[in-house]
């Protein structure tokens, strides 16, 4: 019998750092700062939920990618949920940190 795929993975935003020295010596400012809160949470199907940013997706996809098709246990045990991913955006200014798990219903 074949393992039942997940139907989502639910995305939290579990932590978010904010360097206001970097900001101040390296960034021009913004029209539109990142709007992800602590405790936010997101679903995806495989696709980039709308709320979410483009910047934080491309970092997660893969993985979110992987958890849809049945896979995880990313880097040979990384997780102690081998159905789950840490991902982090790409901001080195604003980080803010996704927890990625596979939902089976």
């Amino acid at each position: 019998m074949k393992a039942a795929l997940p139907v989502r993975v639910k995305i939290t935003a579990v932590r978010a750092a904010r360097y206001s020295d970097l900001i101040e010596k390296y960034e021009n400012p913004l029209e539109d700062e990142c709007s992800v809160a602590v405790g936010d949470v997101f679903y995806s199907d495989g696709e980039r939920p709308d709320a979410l940013c483009t910047e934080a997706w491309r970092a997660m996809e893969p993985f979110v990618a992987e958890l849809m098709s049945g896979g995880g246990d990313f880097f040979d045990g990384w997780m102690k949920d081998p159905h789950s991913a840490m991902v982090s955006c790409s901001d080195g200014f604003r980080p803010v940190s996704f927890l990625c798990e596979a939902i089976y219903e």
